[in-house]
């Protein structure tokens, strides 16, 4: 899975540290606000498409999805850079050294703040990822697509709108195109550089994977719920907007397999949740009952 969950946006919701750091580093703080852009346009160094040719999904280690971005000529992130903020560098931003700054700081992010925790993020990441296969082999593209990003949408006719901006259709027939989950709150579009004839071979959608991090607080559920069904059967109801699986909610929470079964026993009895078989896994979902004893804790 590389380092996607290293990218800017990364950077600029993390809390305390990370601007502590660059507090004391002005240059590189600077670089970041222009980094992630004024109009929702990150620069595009910055995330580049992971997995390198011919590599198997997941083999790309940390070290070289930086290295990818440290290797970015310093003409070639000053014009990124450029695009994402709209307009020309600030001053203080007119050096050779962006590109090695940028991968300096995201390798700190790395270091310190997800590493520690890479195991759970990506036990979430795969259980996106089984869950989605599994749409896509039930039910096709356009449910296994939903749910990816606001405005994406599968138009059928071989149409996939991306975002509601106003940009030229792009043609993609014959080139790679990548979903790739990351536990970040946004994602974002990434495209390989044109070759000489100008044909971009390799796409990604970076999409925030169900169950993301950003909605881990959900795991700890309402006092009031957790003392009247027990901590653990509470943060699974809690986190059931949509149908999961045990291996879904075992990666979510933390939690083993068997107490997740035991829960699901309990809830299933309780009328709180149902089952529904879907290919050789069995999903589960809250019923209208557990619906209305949710929505209650926020009345």
């Amino acid at each position: 899975m590389g380092c996607w969950e290293v990218n800017a946006d990364t950077v600029a919701s993390s809390r305390f540290v990370v601007r502590e750091r660059l507090a004391a580093d002005p240059v590189t703080a600077l670089l970041v606000r222009v980094a992630l852009g004024r109009y929702r346009w990150i620069a595009d160094f910055v995330t580049p498409v992971p997995f390198r040719e011919g590599e198997a999904q997941g083999g790309a280690e940390c070290h070289d999805e930086l290295a990818r971005i440290r290797e970015t000529l310093a003409d070639t992130a000053r014009t990124d850079l450029e695009i994402a903020h709209r307009g020309p560098l600030p001053d203080p931003l007119l050096r050779a050294d962006l590109p090695e700054r940028i991968t300096d700081l995201l390798e700190w992010v790395w270091r310190e703040t997800v590493a520690p925790d890479w195991s759970r993020r990506r036990r979430v990441i795969e259980a996106d990822v089984v869950a989605r296969t599994r749409q896509l082999s039930q039910l096709g593209w356009a449910a296994a697509l939903d749910g990816m990003h606001p405005e994406m949408r599968w138009l059928g006719s071989n149409r996939l709108q991306i975002n509601t901006r106003a940009f030229p259709p792009r043609q993609l027939m014959g080139a790679q195109l990548l979903f790739v989950p990351v536990t970040a709150r946004r994602g974002w579009i990434s495209t390989d550089r044109p070759d000489d004839r100008g044909a971009v071979h390799r796409n990604a959608v970076v999409y925030p994977c169900s169950g993301t991090l950003a909605e881990q607080g959900r795991t700890s559920a309402p006092e009031a719920l957790a003392k009247l069904l027990g901590a653990g059967r509470a943060s699974v109801l809690m986190l059931l907007d949509s149908p999961m699986s045990t291996t879904h909610l075992v990666a979510m929470t933390g939690q083993g397999l068997g107490s997740v079964g035991r829960h699901f026993k309990v809830l299933l009895d309780a009328g709180l949740v149902g089952r529904r078989r879907a290919g050789r896994s069995v999903l589960y979902y809250r019923t209208p009952v557990g619906d209305g004893l949710v929505r209650a804790q926020d009345s």
